[in-house]
């Protein structure tokens, strides 16, 4: 879906269409963007930013708090008219999935017509637009689903996609972030066809067990199945810092913001689960990592942020007489279980 969030509150209010809007917090907060419209976008606005740089970026524009329970209604729609089609449909998020429909059930022969169907059924349905990729697996399909955002439909043939990669930034592979792409940069690596020339042992040695992942990936290698059943066991958000840190209390604030980045995220994805972890990783790369088994469910930012601080704060006394700063800090959720919208707008665990 195309700005999905966001493009469902401009369809619920008129007069928000056409300007710059934010699903979040509020402007000028310690919340976290859940979506921005393409008008914000366009002042450096996206997901997973706090709302406080939102604003600073983008000062008029339009603040609204997220509706989970209209975006997962919208989202079982939207499924409703892929299952149509094919059963093998694995959903990655409320707005994003993959199906094969290799062999489908209304026995159409080019997937690029399904791809237009769809998206034509989606927009007659919700009012709502979206993006789609055609391809022979799912990494090429990912790729080309971004092509031509918003509201458009891209096909990379097989005979194409050698060729496609060989001339796409590195930057615009799905699993390659800033900080990797930064790194390719600095060894004269921009496009597919710089990592081409590379062998695999050279890539494992600088990235690790990422690196016969790149390997394959420029070369389009992705034999992974559609699989509809698929079962996250555990949600996770993190991040590493700019500059290594031992501020206790910025540390706890940097928590805060991701157990508000987490609740989104889980809530994206239907869930809510019991254990919570956090992880924390040291300048010299060591890890640690404390978990905690709730009696209840946790999905809403407030207590899972509640949840997270007395943990971290037990971890820091145990560990005060550390003299070594803190690079990364992750939460997680797992013991998960779904979380759904009843007839009266309630959530409820199913």
């Amino acid at each position: 879906m195309d700005a999905f969030f966001a493009s469902v509150e401009q369809r619920d209010h008129a007069e928000w269409r056409g300007k710059p809007l934010v699903v979040g917090g509020p402007p000028n907060s310690r919340g976290v963007v859940c979506a921005a419209s393409y008008e914000a976008r366009k002042y450096g606005v996206k997901s997973a930013m706090s709302c406080y740089r939102a604003y600073q970026l983008c000062p008029n524009a339009i603040f609204t708090p997220p509706r989970f329970e209209v975006y997962r209604l919208i989202s079982k729609q939207i499924r409703e008219i892929f299952l149509e089609y094919t059963d093998l449909v694995e959903p990655l998020s409320l707005d994003e999935a993959y199906l094969d429909v290799t062999v489908n059930k209304l026995g159409i022969q080019h997937a690029s017509v399904i791809a237009k169907e769809i998206r034509r059924r989606v927009y007659e349905k919700t009012g709502l637009t979206c993006s789609a990729g055609v391809a022979e697996n799912k990494l090429l399909a990912k790729i080309a689903s971004e092509q031509n955002k918003p509201n458009g439909l891209f096909v990379i043939l097989p005979n194409d996609s050698h060729n496609y990669l060989a001339d796409l930034k590195l930057s615009k592979f799905h699993g390659i972030g800033k900080i990797t792409f930064e790194k390719m940069q600095s060894f004269g690596w921009e496009f597919g066809r710089d990592l081409l020339k590379i062998k695999e042992e050279e890539l494992i040695k600088h990235f690790g067990k990422m690196g016969r992942r790149y390997f394959e990936m420029v070369r389009g290698i992705d034999d992974r199945p559609v699989e509809s059943s698929r079962e996250a066991k555990s949600i996770a958000v993190e991040t590493t810092f700019e500059k290594d840190s031992d501020d206790f209390d910025s540390l706890l604030l940097v928590l805060e913001n991701l157990a508000i980045e987490l609740s989104n995220r889980i809530n994206k994805r239907d869930r809510m689960g019991k254990t919570l972890t956090i992880k924390v990783k040291y300048a010299d790369f060591t890890l640690k990592s404390r978990s905690v088994t709730s009696e209840s469910f946790l999905y809403l930012a407030k207590d899972i942020a509640d949840q997270s601080s007395n943990l971290f704060r037990n971890f820091w006394s145990e560990n005060v007489s550390s003299s070594k700063k803190v690079r990364l800090l992750g939460i997680s959720l797992s013991n998960l279980n779904h979380l759904m919208a009843t007839d009266d707008g309630q959530l409820s665990l199913f």
